[in-house]
């Protein structure tokens, strides 16, 4: 290389690309915004990241296993409407895990990649809960509900499971899936191999990328500057914490916000 050539080199503005990362539980969120993600706490990061006109990509680190089928949704649909709004291509990178809602916000992006070790897929929709009816009659607790509307008190653990109750929950279950299962098609489109991508499994990152899961294994900057150059710089955007995230007294429900993360992750050993 000339002269010229260097200094032409040394002056040129290298690729830009955005990355953000979200982490943890969706709809996991305390009171005072720490936590897991939602749409509300993600607003900001996201349209800061997508303020940047010169930027040629955002990349997104995510790490979640999951959560609220709404949020995940919510999020997802302000991603690509931001995309499409700015004409800025979005590219996922798994971590971790990348289950359920997790994969839901994946599919938010024109490409997905993961490290070798991640754990991608469980689209389906779950529902757990406890009964306690013959507990409570052994120690000669009385349960009393008033309610205004006759399924009002649906499910609820202290009662018997009544067959009804499950029905209208399947019901409910199933309609969710469908949107799942659509939003995934719709995304991924002919990557997609077959239909077992839906059973609620999940796969290492090799099987993943047989079944159109994913687009790729790798490390998110090695990714980067292949696809626009070994110059490349990196510019990471962090959500803020609020005052009151940082600062909260309320350490109880800090606490259980963790228990309830602690709890999605250890589903897939983590």
């Amino acid at each position: 290389m000339g002269l010229i050539g260097s200094i032409r080199k040394f002056f040129r503005k290298k690729p830009l690309v955005i990355v953000i990362r979200l982490d943890g539980v969706i709809g996991a969120v305390s009171r005072f915004g720490s936590g897991g993600l939602d749409d509300s706490n993600t607003q900001k990061l996201l349209e800061k990241a997508f303020e940047f006109e010169k930027a040629k990509a955002i990349a997104i680190k995510i790490n979640s296993p999951g959560g609220s089928p709404t949020q995940s949704s919510l999020i997802a649909a302000r991603i690509i409407k931001l995309s499409k709004e700015k004409k800025l291509p979005v590219i996922c990178f798994c971590e971790d895990v990348a289950a359920s809602g997790g994969y839901w916000l994946a599919c938010a992006g024109k490409e997905i990649y993961s490290d070798v070790n991640s754990i991608i897929g469980s689209i389906g929709v779950i529902s757990a809960s406890f009964g306690f009816s013959e507990l409570i009659s052994r120690y000669g607790i009385e349960r009393r509900v008033y309610t205004a509307g006759e399924e009002k008190s649906m499910l609820d653990p202290f009662q018997p499971e009544k067959a009804s109750d499950v029905k209208r929950l399947k019901a409910i279950q199933k309609a969710i899936f469908e949107n799942f299962k659509s939003f995934v098609t719709e995304r991924r489109g002919k990557k997609i191999k077959g239909k077992k991508i839906f059973n609620g499994e999940v796969w290492d990152a090799a099987r993943a990328k047989e079944l159109g899961l994913i687009d790729g294994v790798g490390i998110m900057e090695e990714i980067l500057e292949a696809k626009f150059g070994e110059d490349i710089k990196l510019k990471y955007i962090n959500k803020k914490k609020s005052f009151l995230s940082r600062f909260s007294s309320s350490l109880i429900n800090e606490i259980n916000t963790k228990i309830v993360e602690k709890y999605y992750f250890s589903k897939f050993g983590l």
